[in-house]
């Protein structure tokens, strides 16, 4: 299947890794010029080699955007190089695990500003141009803790859910514009950190840190239970959103789509 999605521009934040990394190969993979984000330059450089090694385009954009100006220092490099983005996906974030009372309120504004700032930043500079032009695709990388929290990821669940709230509202803002607003929301996700996560509680299990195989089959039966019966890959993400990136994908809007194995157990 075609997407025509071929020399479409888009900003994928955090693609340095994990699911981001994951987006980023397969919109390249469509014809997309990717630009590659992230804090790591070793990392960043290395994700862009590899997808112009596989045929594919991308440019590199460094910046912290948890501040305004890390923020401008993406989109400067973005202007500058490509003229602006059609697609933005907004996937920049942290993963902390806290028990409640371990981490206090200035934590919980700190986060806020990592997992939420940091999507707004990347709007407020790219979505007018795409207003502008009549097309564009906003898609945010949000989590299945956004409507079934744990305890242990309180803060971060209610920046998810934050998430999920402004993806809603900014489809609103965009009615008839030709841009759309979608997030996606993982549930476990092989990622480096959620194997780093894994490993550390493997001993509280009673499982070998080193066996991966063993941790994984263990989180896919009692800790996200799902009918697919295995946690989710990177890939599993990326294909959702590079459909809802495409033309194809135009009626779709203000949507949640999850992507989770069927873990949390409805429909709505």
């Amino acid at each position: 299947m075609d997407l025509q999605l071929r020399d479409k521009r888009a900003v994928v934040t955090g693609s340095t890794s994990g699911i981001g990394e994951a987006v980023a190969r397969w919109l390249a993979a469509e014809g997309v010029v990717v630009v590659i984000h992230g804090r790591r330059e070793a990392e960043a450089n290395r994700v862009a080699a590899e997808i112009v090694a596989a045929g594919g385009r991308a440019i590199v954009a460094l910046g912290d955007l948890a501040l305004d100006t890390g923020a401008e220092a993406v989109a400067h490099r973005v202007n500058d190089e490509l003229g602006g983005a059609d697609i933005l996906v907004n996937n920049a974030g942290v993963f902390p695990q806290s028990a409640w009372f371990s981490i206090d309120a200035a934590a919980w504004t700190r986060l806020y500003n990592i997992n939420v700032g940091s999507m707004i930043r990347m709007i407020d500079r790219f979505v007018p141009s795409m207003k502008r032009r009549g097309w564009g695709r906003v898609i945010a990388i949000s989590s299945i803790v956004a409507t079934m929290p744990f305890s242990r990821s309180a803060a971060y669940a209610a920046t998810k859910c934050a998430n999920l709230n402004l993806t809603v509202s900014l489809a609103k803002e965009l009615a008839g514009s030709g841009v759309t607003s979608n997030c996606v929301s993982p549930g476990m996700i092989d990622t480096p950190g959620v194997e780093a996560m894994l490993k550390q509680i493997a001993p509280q299990l009673g499982l070998p840190a080193d066996d991966l195989t063993a941790i994984r089959e263990y989180a896919a039966k009692n800790l996200v239970p799902n009918p697919s019966a295995r946690i989710g890959q990177p890939e599993d993400v990326a294909a959702a959103v590079t459909f809802l990136a495409s033309p194809l994908a135009g009626y779709i809007n203000g949507a949640d789509l999850r992507v989770d194995g069927g873990t949390v157990p409805t429909i709505n």
